[in-house]
């Protein structure tokens, strides 16, 4: 049995945050009663993480993903639970393990602004113990697949957004680490360079068999580089498993598109389905996937449909409904009782 690299069992962190009224009167009341609240960021979290993996961390914001990040990067000490990285427990920063893992933050950023690149790579070389020639070889073969070798002697400064995240990952990396936590590494970049960076990662999680565990609200980020994903909504975790899992569990329904040829009362559609919209003679409607079968006749025979399709629900929805905590599948008005006519039927 294989030992995980990462073992996380009730994991639990709270902030003790002050809370001060506006106006000279409430930084009076402040500075000699204050007051204060707890904040549960993240509850009772449990999960493993085998070597190798590249995991999404999704939620939204304020869920508690980056500040379960930080406790497994060793920046945040948790409240209570059980926390350790290739046998090491982060908080306690012991140089092994600093030289296993690196933080990449798509809102922070490490580069000395006003000189090139090249600086920040020779100072983390010499706070890792890498020697000139074996910093030179590693800065130069990642900046050749980032595709950057002619941008390393400009300051940082005249760099665009996606070089200055090209940058960031080189001085992330360069001290070769085997687990990479990853807090948006494509926040705010364009098309191509977030493409680039999805290749670079997918490219050294192959070749060096690092593990990888990525936040992102950019969900090509996630379904380009992650088979398995944990979701956590108000700061406990909802999805633990994989893509296809998720869509399933959060996502098993199915857009019907349809056009008709004279209008029709939105009550008349609303026993089929969600209206997700009514334009004119345009229809789309949220049924559950397992029923759709059984629908279609139904809605042909019913409604004056001059065209209709099927799709699947975007994942970007099954991930939204994650992040918010529902699993339950949507039906409103008389459609629960529609959808329990036809399975009484498809079963007699």
């Amino acid at each position: 049995m294989n030992v995980p690299l990462i073992e996380v069992r009730g994991l639990s962190k709270t902030f003790i945050v002050a809370e001060k009224d506006a106006g000279l009167v409430g930084t009076l009341r402040h500075f000699v009663r204050r007051r204060t609240r707890e904040v549960h960021a993240v509850r009772n979290v449990s999960f493993t993480i085998q070597s190798g993996e590249c995991i999404g961390f999704l939620g939204g914001n304020g869920a508690g993903k980056t500040t379960t990040l930080k406790m497994l990067a060793g920046l945040l000490a948790p409240t209570d639970g059980v926390c350790k990285v290739a046998g090491f427990v982060p908080f306690e920063r012991r140089k092994d393990y600093l030289r296993r893992v690196t933080l990449v933050m798509g809102n922070k950023q490490q580069l000395l602004w006003d000189l090139p690149a090249t600086e920040t790579f020779r100072l983390n070389a010499a706070i890792y113990g890498i020697s000139d020639a074996d910093a030179a070889m590693r800065v130069q073969e990642l900046s050749s697949i980032l595709e950057l070798d002619d941008k390393l002697r400009t300051p940082v400064r005249k760099l665009s957004l996606g070089e200055r995240m090209k940058a960031e990952l080189i001085a992330s990396l360069i001290h070769r680490p085997r687990l990479l936590f990853l807090d948006e590494p494509t926040l705010g970049l364009d098309v191509n360079a977030q493409a680039a960076v999805r290749a670079f990662l997918r490219h050294y999680n192959r070749t060096t068999e690092a593990t990888i565990i990525l936040t992102s609200h950019y969900m090509q980020d996630i379904t380009a580089l992650c088979e398995r994903v944990i979701v956590m909504h108000d700061g406990s975790l909802v999805h633990d498993g994989t893509l296809k899992r998720l869509k399933e569990r959060f996502g098993a329904q199915r857009e019907i598109r349809m056009t008709l040829d004279r209008p029709v009362a939105r009550q008349d559609l609303e026993r089929y389905g969600h209206v997700i919209s009514l334009e004119g003679l345009d229809v789309r409607i949220a049924a559950p996937e397992a029923s759709v079968l059984k629908l279609l006749p139904s809605l042909l025979a019913n409604l004056p449909i001059t065209d209709l399709t099927v799709q699947d629900s975007p994942i970007e929805e099954a991930v939204g409904r994650a992040m918010d905590g529902d699993d339950s599948v949507l039906l409103v008005g008389e459609a629960a009782t529609a959808w329990a006519e036809l399975d009484d039927q498809s079963g007699s």
